[in-house]
């Protein structure tokens, strides 16, 4: 691993070309149901995953980059380069002092749950490993720069697993999922279900985090009243988006899947910080009242989050301030590229306001790192 900046920021997002599935998955066999990017009458663009339309904002999702960055790119000819191609991406990398970049994806969904929704396991399967394989080739290939992660089908966990196997055997370092499934596919287990097992034994045995991501679930966020203005609602939305994965966080404190696997790393991204602190003070204070010592448990939840979980910022300065509550081995860095969160590309100051005072080797365990030893960087 070689540092020139002193970053790893392990939120950062790709956004899929037009041809991505178009290419990789077989006209005759598919047909229209394959995703891609249809016009509307005013020349506007979207995209259409077995038939249905999605709900993004935009063909991509790129505000840090577009001139107004509460405006999402409604026609291809509108996305910034940087988006969509790693040269231009690397060359943003280089402009605001990123050195790696965790990705993940924006069309397959946050946490690839776009795939989910289909119901044949088929269709499925193939987008899925079209979207892994397509990381691989064009993204990791480029440099080793970009940690890539691989996203697999929703259920059942056998074949979660075996897509894992096969993507970690291919270069991926991390494998995203989606933490509330049934809010996926509403036939689905809950995560808690002994159907996931597959995918805990086979990220523990591979050494690679599982890792959820906030807003997977619009089910679990405050919806924004109608007569919001866009930039409104999309401030409602980045403000709940995070704090979305308190409930996230809570379940897996309290079920026995930490528990039971005590190698599995767990990331929550964009997760922000603050909240975390108070998270895991108070799943030890309902601990200790509810005598959930005698149902079983021989650690805490705070012993295992600071054992196995990791939080993820990118603004957070009041978090860093108390940072010994939520644990210095137990946070993440990221930038948020291209999303209209970002800091980018003003990252240098935000890290300076967030960790001014903040001793040389705790700063830079937080800021590279927890990251270089989770996805085994050097």
């Amino acid at each position: 691993m070689e540092l020139k900046y002193g970053l790893i920021s392990v939120d950062d997002h790709v956004q899929e070309p037009l041809d991505l599935w178009t290419e990789r998955l077989s006209q005759s066999t598919w047909g229209d149901r394959i995703p891609h990017v249809a016009a509307r009458d005013d020349g506007t663009q979207y995209w259409v995953v077995d038939g249905q339309p999605l709900a993004l904002p935009g063909v991509a999702i790129a505000g840090a980059a577009m001139p107004d960055r509460a405006h999402e790119p409604q026609k291809w000819d509108e996305v910034p380069e940087l988006a969509y191609d790693p040269s231009a991406r690397l060359r943003a990398m280089d402009a605001d002092g990123v050195d790696y970049s965790v990705l993940y994806p924006t069309v397959a969904g946050l946490a690839g749950e776009t795939f989910g929704r289909i119901t044949d396991p088929e269709l499925e399967l193939a987008c899925v490993q079209a979207y892994n394989d397509w990381l691989i080739d064009i993204w990791a290939s480029a440099s080793d720069r970009f940690v890539p992660q691989c996203i697999a089908p929703l259920q059942p966990g056998e074949a979660a697993a075996r897509e894992i196997r096969r993507a970690v055997a291919k270069g991926h370092k991390g494998v995203v999922f989606p933490a509330v499934p049934e809010h996926v596919r509403a036939a689905s287990p809950h995560i808690n279900e002994p159907d996931y097992e597959p995918i805990w034994k086979a990220c523990q045995e591979l050494d690679v985090p599982v890792c959820f991501h906030a807003g997977c679930s619009q089910q679990m966020q405050f919806p924004a009243y109608s007569n919001l203005s866009p930039g409104l609602a999309a401030s409602l939305e980045a403000m709940t988006r995070p704090i979305s994965s308190v409930q996230v966080v809570a379940n897996f404190l309290y079920s026995r899947i930490l528990m039971n696997y005590p190698g599995l790393k767990v990331v929550f991204a964009e997760s922000s910080l603050a909240w975390g602190a108070y998270e895991i003070e108070t799943a030890d204070h309902q601990f200790e009242r509810q005598r959930l010592s005698q149902e079983g448990y021989d650690m805490t939840p705070s012993e295992m989050f600071h054992r196995q979980c990791f939080m993820t910022g990118w603004y957070d300065r009041m978090a860093i301030e108390t940072r010994q509550y939520l644990g210095v081995e137990n946070i993440l860095w990221g930038i948020n590229i291209p999303q209209a969160t970002s800091t980018w590309p003003n990252t240098r100051e935000a890290i300076e306001k967030s960790f001014a005072g903040v001793p040389q080797d705790e700063k830079d365990r937080m800021l590279w790192g927890n990251a270089a030893k989770l996805y085994k960087l050097g």
